[in-house]
């Protein structure tokens, strides 16, 4: 099994040759990921009505989804930022070193700010702005307290680890590096 990877409008997936994509994921249209990004098992992005940009070195982990709006600036992911499982981004904003928790989302011209983080489960409401260095839980999201620097750490601890694991995949053969 391979990741499918398809153009529409005319628009194919524009993907750095040091990414990588697992088998079972699916990309579709107006979408671009850096170099060292993983997206992982499962994960469905469709940039038909809108864009994608995933930056350097982001992890998005398995059956998460990516979409777009036609109305907004569409979904912009920054280096580094850690996109736990089965999270469902729809045309917002991730900034450098922000993490998204397991199943949570993060809804249309919202922004996560730098080293900020969203709790496993929240649900980040349209236009909402979660700042730096602080976490937001619950659904809809609140502000429940400021990082820890033990936090902010793992921030850059997990985006690092799946940097690393993208490559033993990758070494071992496993999943496909694009364009192969």
């Amino acid at each position: 099994m391979t990741a499918t990877v398809l153009p529409f409008r005319g628009i194919a997936p524009r993907i750095d040759p040091a990414a990588f994509i697992a088998p079972g994921s699916n990309l579709m249209g107006d979408i671009e990921i850096g170099p060292g990004s993983s997206v992982w098992l499962g994960c469905q992005l469709r940039g038909d009505v809108n864009v994608i940009r995933i930056g350097e070195k982001v992890n998005l982990q398995d059956g998460s989804v990516v979409h777009v709006s036609s109305k907004g600036q569409g979904t912009l992911i920054g280096d580094r930022c850690t996109i736990g499982h089965m999270v469902l981004l729809h045309d917002c904003i991730l900034e450098a070193d922000s993490f998204v928790g397991m199943n949570a989302c993060v809804m249309d011209g919202a922004v996560v700010e730098s080293y900020a983080m969203v709790a496993a489960g929240a649900l980040v409401t349209p236009g909402k702005r979660i700042p730096s260095g602080e976490l937001w839980g619950g659904r809809p999201a609140r502000f429940m307290r400021d990082l820890t620097e033990a936090e902010r750490a793992e921030i850059d601890r997990i985006a690092k680890l799946y940097f690393d694991l993208s490559r033993e995949y990758l070494a071992a053969g496993v999943g496909t590096p694009p364009n192969s």
